[in-house]
């Protein structure tokens, strides 16, 4: 596990709240549904629910091939679509808290088929709010994207408050998310909370996703294999490890103040010409082999968020150091996707050791012989 003595990142000088210790008992008594439960955020966050006591459901397409580790308080996982009606509404029955993770789009795909991308996440989402307020669901906590929602930001770091022009599909879907739970809050007095994520990284996610830029980067760096750059590499992202993301949700989910939407991110910038170099420097090597291709219309140059209200009203703080969770990750990957034997494969700097219980249910595909940032 990644050494958590503090993050590298400081509060904002307005926002001084000391972060919150975690309790035990926190969620006792609350059951929790997590949608979308057997992806990268999703078995991080059941994990970090059930260490605090909730009572807690996996919900989705397919289970995690091992129990996650934490997950004592568990009950059985429902395996089925978030499109499935049925299967939804049985989920929802007796839960106080939703978590809705479920997302099968990607920003750079939704806008070769943005009525795809609105098929698939929103008018599934529209059933849930209809399901939840008749369920008696308490409350639903919906990850949303800091990293498309603000389109091409006027303000670095960007705040809650700032204009949102999404340049994708996926972007725009989010906030329409976002607002038909406002409305069914004002109708129906569904309460929710919104969480603009920034870009998570770490032990858990896959690196054959055309999405997770860290994970890529490291599994192809640790078989000596080019990593395939679009752009020239001064794209900067705001990146945050899946252990302080969840921890957000958390504390997402117990707030009860004015704010409903937030922003979740490590406030700090990295383009990924840096990404590279960092990644490089914990493999121990002196550099990557990149292949450099024209940038992409739907990637935004900057994205850094403005953690100051989630910080000041939740006591939340990023907790993970950014090269310690590199290595992290790195030795998770290493672990879980030996290389074949006729790959060569970098030695791995002793590091944090691979945490139990992370493993995804990924099928190697045609698809996993590049790495696209």
């Amino acid at each position: 596990m990644a050494a958590r003595p503090g993050a590298d990142q400081a509060p904002s000088q307005d926002h001084t709240a000391t972060p919150l210790p975690a309790s035990a008992t926190e969620f006792a008594g609350l059951r929790c549904l997590v949608l979308g439960g057997g992806g990268f955020l999703g078995q991080a966050l059941m994990r970090t629910l059930a260490q605090r006591g909730a009572d807690v459901q996996g919900f989705g397409r397919t289970a995690p091939p091992e129990p996650t580790a934490g997950l004592d308080r568990t009950r059985p996982w429902i395996a089925a679509a978030f499109e499935d009606a049925a299967a939804l509404a049985g989920a929802l029955a007796g839960q106080d808290i939703v978590f809705h993770l479920a997302s099968s789009s990607l920003p750079e795909a939704s806008n070769r088929d943005p009525a795809g991308d609105l098929g698939s996440s929103v008018l599934p989402t529209l059933k849930l709010l209809e399901l939840c307020r008749s369920a008696g669901v308490r409350k639903v906590v919906f990850a949303s994207s800091g990293g498309t929602v603000y389109g091409i930001p006027a303000q670095v770091p960007t705040p809650e408050a700032a204009p949102t022009s999404p340049i994708c599909a996926y972007g725009i879907g989010k906030l329409v998310v976002e607002r038909y739970l406002e409305l069914y809050r004002h109708l129906h007095g569904l309460d929710y909370q919104v969480l603009r994520i920034a870009n998570p990284y770490g032990p858990g996610q896959s690196p054959f996703r055309r999405q997770g830029v860290v994970a890529a980067v490291l599994h192809r760096g640790l078989r000596g294999q080019p990593v395939e750059l679009w752009g020239t590499g001064e794209v900067t992202r705001d990146f945050i490890h899946v252990d302080d993301v969840a921890a957000a949700f958390a504390a997402a989910a117990l707030y009860e103040g004015p704010h409903r939407v937030m922003n979740v991110g490590s406030g700090h910038g990295r383009s990924l010409n840096a990404i590279l170099a960092d990644v490089a420097t914990t493999l121990g090597v002196a550099t990557l082999t990149v292949v450099r291709k024209p940038g992409r219309a739907a990637d935004v140059p900057v994205s850094i968020l403005d953690t100051a209200l989630i910080r000041g009203e939740t006591g939340w703080q990023p907790q993970v150091r950014w090269m310690d969770g590199l290595a992290d990750a790195a030795a998770w990957i290493r672990t879980t996707f030996p290389p074949a034997a006729n790959l060569p494969v970098m030695p791995l700097p002793p590091p944090a050791p691979a945490r139990a219980g992370w493993r995804l249910p990924i099928t190697p595909s045609s698809g996993e012989d590049r790495a696209v940032l």
